[in-house]
């Protein structure tokens, strides 16, 4: 072995250790996994069978080689998905030895490892012509390097390349025209003027993830936004740096969009949740998912009456395009009525003792106890020979003995209008 080999373990040795029937021995016969006969040479050092799924999981296994490639090819023929993330990989044909004798591979994982300094040349890329799922978060990987690999991958429909320090976007020469998904979260793409590239870089884009961005605003004109993404299903903008409300009427130039992520960003701050999201809904007419919750329709026809009455007081100069929009379509709505769910504090009530009748204001808070002491000079009574009953007027029911000296006048829901029955107690 090389004394570079050394540095960290081969590929091959890493299936080895970690597929090993002795390791897994639950995984022995049909259905479980595939087991494989290694048809390397006499004298290769895994004389024994691998269970080898087809899934193979090897993040943090020290590989920084791919080892003998006749022993890669014959175990991991049937492999489809491959994850060697945080290993200590930074050289870009020794990953061309292993992606290259995995004919099926089509998802290929190699987050974190260094792959800031390694050179890619498109022989070395077409290699990687059959993934369709392609992760390569912090790995610092160049944008030349990206589309040296997506001008060799005609299959790539996925591709992550999140935490990789991006300030900027280089233009590709020739465009990728299968990609539809972007998953470029966690950099530093503060303009729009980066942002937009994607859009002739990726025409097919479906799906566009850049939260943790910091993006301040989009620029471009609803024509613009039209022509640069229209395909545009999804766009996720977590925690950016909008700030303007025109920023999300832009988003409705965008024409295939219906699911829209926007938590975290200043614009929204000063509203509570529920005026965020019904704003939101009212602003974004299309879109039927909003922060990964669907739009129903009795959802938008409440948030967008919500945003009519919300914009009530706005001068002329002040009222957003959509509040017109929705006045047409509603018309212009009255303020709400406000009701005020307070309990009430008193009550003006009847009070009768044998033929005399007596309209008495009582507070409500007060118990059963006090309000005999408050008659007591209304009924001439002691409080000791006074039994109080209480008649609701509004329904069938009663006479309702108050009974419960401790008991506060509001838990009978007395109203204005009721009677209060003052009988004096019997010897």
């Amino acid at each position: 072995m090389e004394a570079s080999e050394m540095e960290g373990r081969t590929f091959m040795q890493a299936i080895s250790e970690k597929y090993s029937p002795e390791n897994f021995p639950c995984r022995r016969g049909p259905g479980m996994g595939v087991v494989v006969v290694p048809s390397g040479p006499q004298g290769s050092p895994m004389k024994d069978r691998l269970n080898l799924p087809s899934i193979l999981v090897l993040n943090g296994s020290g590989i920084s080689h791919a080892g003998e490639e006749g022993e890669i090819a014959a175990f991991c023929a049937h492999v489809v998905e491959l994850d060697l993330s945080h290993n200590k990989l930074q050289d870009w044909d020794e990953i061309r030895k292993i992606v290259s004798n995995i004919p099926n591979l089509a998802f290929l994982n190699l987050s974190s490892n260094k792959l800031n300094d390694a050179v890619l040349d498109p022989g070395c890329a077409k290699a990687f012509s059959g993934i369709r799922r392609f992760v390569l978060n912090n790995t610092q990987v160049s944008w030349d390097t990206v589309h040296t690999f997506t001008q060799e991958m005609p299959e790539l429909e996925e591709l992550f390349l999140c935490l990789n320090e991006y300030t900027t976007v280089t233009p590709a020469a020739m465009p990728c025209p299968t990609l539809r998904l972007l998953h470029i979260t966690d950099n530093s793409l503060h303009e729009w003027n980066e942002v937009r590239k994607f859009g002739s870089m990726f025409p097919a884009l479906d799906t566009l993830v850049m939260a943790n961005n910091n993006l301040s605003s989009i620029h471009d004109s609803g024509e613009i936004l039209q022509r640069l993404f229209p395909n545009l299903r999804s766009i996720n903008l977590h925690n950016s740096g909008l700030k303007q409300w025109e920023d999300i009427e832009k988003l409705n130039f965008l024409p295939k969009l219906e699911e829209v992520r926007l938590q975290g960003i200043p614009l929204l701050q000063p509203y509570t949740s529920m005026e965020r999201r019904s704003l939101m809904i009212a602003q974004l007419p299309s879109v039927t998912n909003l922060n990964g919750s669907v739009v129903t329709d009795g959802e938008r026809e409440d948030a967008e009456r919500f945003f009519i009455r919300y914009h009530l007081d706005y001068s002329e100069e002040e009222l957003p395009h959509r509040y017109h929009c929705l006045v047409t379509k509603y018309g212009k709505l009255a303020p709400l009525a406000e009701i005020d769910l307070r309990p009430r504090c008193h009550a003006k009530v009847e009070v009768r003792y044998e033929d005399k009748v007596e309209q008495v204001s009582i507070r409500l808070d007060q118990t059963v106890a006090e309000l005999k002491k408050q008659l007591k000079t209304v009924v001439q009574l002691p409080t000791s020979k006074m039994r109080l009953y209480y008649i609701d007027k509004g329904t069938a029911f009663g006479p309702d003995e108050l009974k419960y000296s401790a008991l506060a006048l509001h838990s009978y829901s007395i109203q204005d209008g009721d009677e209060i029955l003052v009988v004096p107690k019997k010897k």
